[in-house]
């Protein structure tokens, strides 16, 4: 009989979250905002006294997100802030490494992703268009972070993220917080949206 290989993480809140085969009964948003604060963007390569998380980096897709769509359902905009959360448990990695690691890694991002929108009440599946607007605030936000953040210049930041359709740098700010700080402003933002 061959061992089953333990594949569960233990979260803070308590719960055991399985990766390979996870559970929204087992999603808890202090766990996703608690990880998620402390998984540092860009490999860490950032300029600042603090990393910059995915956490903030999810704030700011949302933001974006939001002033790009106005009219779009508030449970878009959750979904945008929610956008990357999976990686409070399996890390942040870069687009180059991720197209590396192959198709395992997008099943296990996408698997943990559908249980973390049935568990905050989103369908599994996020319509085509709205993944695409998102994805599209995900790259402006990459692209100011790029420049402000991790040394790059404008033209290697238009070739790599496309050019931005508004003017990025005067109409968002990058926030560099400790983590319990972006911890707070995670959740805040998220149980706003939920009011709503």
């Amino acid at each position: 009989m061959q061992k089953r290989v333990r594949a569960w993480q233990r979260m803070l809140s308590g719960r055991r979250l399985d990766l390979l085969d996870p559970s929204p009964l087992d999603i808890e948003i202090e766990d996703i905002a608690h990880g998620l604060s402390f998984v540092a963007r860009w490999n860490g390569q950032t300029i600042g006294e603090y990393p910059y998380s995915v956490a903030e980096h999810s704030l700011l897709v949302e933001e974006i997100f939001s002033k790009l769509n106005p009219q779009v359902e508030v449970k878009w905009k959750l979904a945008a802030l929610l956008h990357d959360a999976p990686e409070y448990v399996i890390g942040d990695m870069i687009s180059p490494v991720k197209a590396k690691v192959g198709p395992g890694y997008d099943e296990l991002d996408n698997r943990l992703m559908s249980a973390i929108l049935l568990r905050f009440g989103l369908p599994s599946e996020i319509p085509l268009r709205i993944k695409k607007n998102i994805k599209i605030a995900d790259k402006m936000s990459a692209w100011l972070e790029s420049i402000e953040l991790a040394g790059f210049d404008k033209i290697e930041a238009n070739r790599i993220f496309g050019i931005p359709k508004i003017n990025l740098s005067s109409s968002f700010s990058i926030k560099l917080r400790p983590p319990k700080l972006t911890r707070s402003a995670f959740q805040n933002r998220f149980m706003d949206l939920l009011e709503k």
